[in-house]
Parts: structure tokens; sequence; C-alpha cells
């Protein structure tokens, strides 16, 4: 079934509907209509965007979906590109319509692209909940949960871990080792246990999201279109079998689309992410290790490194058993990573790590050198 067919979607009205009572199960409210007032003076309808493709769009309108094309809001910054869950404002009339702007953005998920330029690719925008699905299928990558949630509260979204397929793991305590586990590496994060088959945590997950919209994230396999179903209702979204061997699926979902939920709220559904790349989420990764960032405030020194620096709260924690190797490793790791993409899109930080850089060189140097000389 198309998404656009499904009956949450409300079908086309005269033009004597109530503007708020339309766009209201999408998101609408006072502060996007004060925000859209200058367009509305110029006689453009606000409509938000629930499907991008192609140098077009889809808008939910007070009138219907229009289709628009976005030749004017197409920056050459891929980050100022329009997007799903995009505000819009709209021509009134025309054949083609075109989106002449968007709404400045409360919130966006950003990611690094694969490609060798590291691009950034926003993928939602106006979310809510970050909803990260996970599933109980094949081993848990704490390593892959922690890079979703690092984006996801860097976004400026709330986020929520959903363990799909809990069926398949009948021993109840082998289900809560494993939510245990998921919660040690989701600080302040909700995790929630799911089954399509037997309905379990799908009123739950219901309630959640009925308030604002959420995004489902994943990567193929991770059920996200099942839950997607479990949530509207109705088969809207096509499922196919993930493999035995691995658990992994193929890409169900190919574009993200925007749903409203028959319970309200609504609901942005998106492809499986091959590659979970951080953008600029130093931040979002703080939160995310947020005992290590407070461990990291006892340290004697300010600029410490948590290498093998005296009085260092970390290693103390480390050496203790308070804090996993496998966490700060993956902590490490990632302000590694997002240092290097924030190096490339900032020449002055850049330039402050090829110095920092130059400098530990030269005392490596010095050292090796010294040590020679005392050998001597």
């Amino acid at each position: 079934m198309s998404f656009s067919s499904f009956s949450a979607f409300p079908s086309s009205s005269s033009s004597q509907t109530s503007l708020p009572h339309a766009l209201a199960p999408f998101g609408w409210d006072d502060a996007w209509e004060a925000e859209f007032a200058p367009y509305a003076e110029q006689g453009l309808l606000p409509g938000r965007v629930v499907r991008v493709d192609r140098g077009q769009c889809d808008l939910m309108t007070a009138d219907g979906i229009v289709r628009a094309d976005t030749a004017f809001v197409t920056p050459h910054d891929p980050l100022r590109v329009i997007c799903t869950g995009d505000w819009a404002a709209v021509e009134a009339a025309g054949s083609p319509r075109y989106v002449k702007a968007y709404l400045p953005r409360r919130t966006a998920f950003v990611r690094s692209t694969s490609s060798q330029r590291s691009e950034g690719q926003i993928l939602a925008a106006n979310v809510d909940h970050a909803i990260i699905a996970v599933s109980l299928a094949v081993e848990l990558d704490l390593g892959r949960i922690e890079r979703f949630l690092a984006l996801a509260w860097e976004s400026g979204a709330q986020p929520l871990v959903v363990l799909t397929k809990a069926d398949l793991v009948p021993d109840r305590a082998t289900l809560g080792h494993l939510v245990e586990d998921v919660e040690a590496t989701a600080p302040g994060v909700q995790v929630l246990t799911v089954s399509s088959v037997t309905g379990e945590g799908t009123d739950v997950l219901a309630a959640i999201v009925g308030d604002g919209t959420s995004v489902l994230l994943g990567i193929s396999g991770a059920g996200k279109s099942t839950l997607a179903n479990a949530l509207l209702g109705a088969e809207v979204m096509e499922v196919q079998e993930a493999r035995e061997v691995d658990g992994k699926g193929r890409h169900t979902t190919t574009t993200r689309n925007l749903l409203a939920l028959p319970g309200g709220g609504v609901l942005i559904d998106t492809p499986g992410l091959r590659g979970v790349g951080l953008w600029d989420a130093e931040t979002g990764v703080g939160q995310v290790f947020s005992e290590i960032e407070e461990y990291a405030e006892r340290c004697r020194f300010h600029d410490c490194a948590h290498e093998a620096e005296p009085g260092c709260a970390v290693l103390a924690a480390l050496d203790s058993g308070e804090l996993a190797e496998r966490r700060l490793e993956s902590y490490r790791k990632l302000l590694r990573e997002n240092q290097r993409i924030v190096a490339k899109t900032d020449a002055r930080l850049r330039s402050e790590i090829r110095r920092d850089w130059r400098l530990k060189s030269a005392e490596g140097r010095a050292n090796y050198a010294a040590k020679r000389t005392g050998r001597a």
C-alpha cells in the first residue's frame, strides 16, 4: 500500500477547512503559525514535508497532499536542503507548484555521509523523539547503539532505545540481562522491549510517540517497518525477512516517509542505515558517556587526556572497576572520530590539531634523544 493512500492522511478538503484543525495532527501549533505569518501575507500555504525525492516533495497541506518542486530551496549546503519533517511555504496554485522556503528547524537529525568528502546529511527535521530500533535476533552491538545515541542527543530530540523481536528471547532472565547491558550503554534513556508477534511493549511505545514527532532509526533488519506497522495499526510499510545468518535485511523502506499515527503523533520512517557516522556531535557524545564526563570533572588537571596523567579520576574509576574499559575505549574512539569530522570543516580547529601534533612529535623526539643519551 502506498503511504500517501493510508487512512491516517486526511483526504483533500475544501478551502473552508480550518487550517489549525487540518494540520494539527501533523504537529502544527501556535508557534509554527507565528513563524509562518510573513509567508501567509505573501499568499503562500503552509505544509509539512512528508516525502522528498528527485528534486520534488510531497507536502501535507490543509487541502491534502500537494506535490511541489524544490528548486528554490536547493542550496549547495547539503544540510540546508529541504527534508522530511520540514514545515514549508508552498505556492497556493500553479503547475508545477514550488516550495519557496521552509521554517527554521527546531531539531535536526544529521549524520556524516559515507563519502570521502565527509559531508553531512540531514535525515529528519523537527523531531521530538528519536526511536533507535535494535534487533534482539542478533548479538547486540553496543558501540553502534552509542553512535545512534550520540547523533540523537545532538539533534535535540529525546532518544528512546527499542529492543525489537523480544519474542525471540523467551528466557526472561536472559532478556533482563540484555536490557541491563543496553541501559548501562544509554544513561538517561528509556529502554523498551517490544514484540510485534506478542504485542509486548507496543502500547507503551504508542503512548510515548503519541505526542509530537518521532523518527524511527536503525540498520536494515532491525524491524523498523514491522514496528511502524504496529504503531499505524495497518500493514502500511512493506516488510521483508532478515537473513538468518546475520539478522540483516534488505532496504524495505527506500525513502523517508512521514505518517500521522491513528493514536496521535507523527512518525518518520527511514531506510536502514549502513553507516552511522558522527557529524559535529561532541555534545551528544558527552551525553552518551555522561558517567565518564562526571569522572573527568574530578581529574586533577582540567585538560586531562585520561591516558596516564596523575590524579586522573577516569583512570581511577577504570582501575576500581566502576568504569568498564569498553566504555572508555568507545568514548575515546567517538571523540577522535568527531574531532576529525569537525576538523575537515573547521580550518581553525584543523590548524590547532596539526600544531598539537607537531608539538607532541617534537616532544617525543626529544624524549627519545634524551633516553639514547642517557644509555650512552
